[in-house]
């Protein structure tokens, strides 16, 4: 799966000290997902916290943003 992120996604991931491999692991196991056209809206539970990322489906995966959700 290749996967590219956007400069806002890798300010946010920096910002709020989220693990890549989390974001991978939300974008290949989701426990949840909604589509809306080609963006892609998944979420996960992870080591106690729920991570929300939001990517393009393309012939790569374009993540847009990710963040931790309540």
């Amino acid at each position: 799966m290749n996967i590219i992120y956007t400069l806002h996604a890798l300010e946010q991931i920096k910002e709020r000290k989220i693990s890549r491999v989390w974001i991978e692991e939300t974008i290949k196991f989701p426990d949840k997902t909604n589509h809306f056209g080609n963006k892609c809206y998944v979420i996960k539970k992870l080591n106690g916290k729920t991570i929300k990322v939001v990517y393009l489906k393309q012939t790569y995966i374009k993540v847009i943003t990710c963040y931790f959700i309540k």
